[in-house]
């Protein structure tokens, strides 16, 4: 019998795939637990529906993604950090503090685990962010550090 998945299913298939079963294995255990439905023409419509708003969705959050990449990247986040007379600095500036200040200033919505391979920033100068905005498209965004004035 064949069947279209609701769930994955070890050693049977992932969600919204047609598989073939036996009947009794559908009949008696996929479809009462809500696994799987019978693979009929209007079963096979509305996972045709469905996967096409998936696609649909998964586009347009491509879209976004490289329309706020090109923001991004066009915008400097600015710091200041307390050095010492020895050129040691108090503090760094944390994932927490950037995300926060990107957010702030282009009204965003970025978590600080967006942020691929960050130290903390803790020397004066320009230093070259990446976020990953959605499926590896990553933005580079400039950070400016300079010398907090006394």
């Amino acid at each position: 019998m064949k069947v279209i998945l609701l769930k994955d299913v070890k050693n049977v298939g992932k969600k919204d795939e047609v598989v073939t079963v036996s009947d009794g294995y559908a009949a008696n255990f996929l479809i009462p637990r809500k696994l799987a439905v019978m693979y009929t023409p209007e079963s096979k419509s509305r996972l045709a529906a469905d996967q096409k708003r998936k696609q649909d969705v998964h586009e347009q959050k491509i879209k976004k993604a490289k329309e706020l990449k090109v923001t991004l990247e066009k915008h400097t986040v600015s710091f200041e950090l307390a050095i010492g007379e020895s050129g040691k600095a108090f503090g760094a500036i944390s994932a927490k503090k950037v995300v926060d200040k990107l957010n702030e200033d282009l009204n965003l919505k970025l978590d600080r685990k967006q942020l691929i391979n960050f130290t903390p920033l803790n020397k004066i100068g320009n230093e070259v962010l990446q976020i990953e905005l959605y499926n590896n498209i990553v933005a580079k965004i400039n950070a400016l550090v300079t010398n907090k004035e006394e």
